[in-house]
């Protein structure tokens, strides 16, 4: 009688303010672990496959963008169950084509052993055609912001600076911000949790849970 075949352990997905999972594994520029990207804000992307359209325009807005990333003390960082040869020759054939040099690294997840442990990857899926997952990583380690894309719809790079820029702007000011926010707007101050500082936030003429502040 046949074995079963083996299948991966169930893992829950990551949630927000949880500890990213270290791992270490080959990329196409060399050896990483995630820890190695402690004391920096990092953006772990995962993409269905090398060679698909929407994946390619993915990549070639991120290089045009890297400075900006840069700027922002984030780095960069891609994942697909591909492997590394894969992943060289697509990259090669962007700069081919484009011109254009994918300047983070990517990983080689063939084992599918990274996506499950960020929860990318039902344990029981034979492949990961469907996922595009991004988690923003702050500089302890910690899962800060999700966010999940069909197969079929690419991701925003201004979005992703924009999220990361707000993220660190709220951490620093201790402040919230407000819809579309974008660097240099004025954020929101946290809601008043007593009535003096409801009363108080009315008499300055503004409303309790809208006040703002000059970021």
């Amino acid at each position: 009688m046949q074995e079963p075949s083996e299948t991966r352990a169930v893992v829950p997905p990551l949630r927000l303010n949880a500890l990213a999972p270290d791992f270490t594994a080959r990329t196409t520029m060399g050896e990483r672990s995630l820890s190695d990207f402690r004391g920096r804000w990092l953006v772990l992307m995962s993409h269905p496959a090398d060679f698909t359209p929407v994946c390619t325009s993915e990549f070639i807005a991120l290089a045009r963008q890297a400075d900006a990333f840069t700027a922002l003390g984030c780095d960069l960082m891609a994942l697909s169950v591909d492997s590394l040869y894969a992943h060289i020759a697509w990259l090669a054939d962007i700069d081919r084509r484009y011109g254009v040099r994918i300047p983070f690294p990517v990983i080689e997840d063939p084992s599918m052993v990274i996506g499950t442990a960020y929860g990318m990857v039902d344990a029981t899926s034979p492949d990961s055609a469907t996922v595009r997952a991004t988690f923003v990583i702050d500089p302890d380690g910690i899962v800060r912001a999700i966010s999940w894309y069909p197969m079929t719809v690419g991701r925003s790079v201004e979005e992703l600076l924009r999220l990361v820029a707000a993220l660190q702007t709220t951490d620093r000011e201790h402040a919230s911000t407000p819809a579309g926010w974008t660097a240099g707007q004025s954020l929101l101050e946290p809601a008043a949790v007593t009535l003096d500082e409801a009363l108080a936030a009315e008499a300055e003429g503004q409303g309790w849970y809208t006040r703002e502040r000059k970021s």
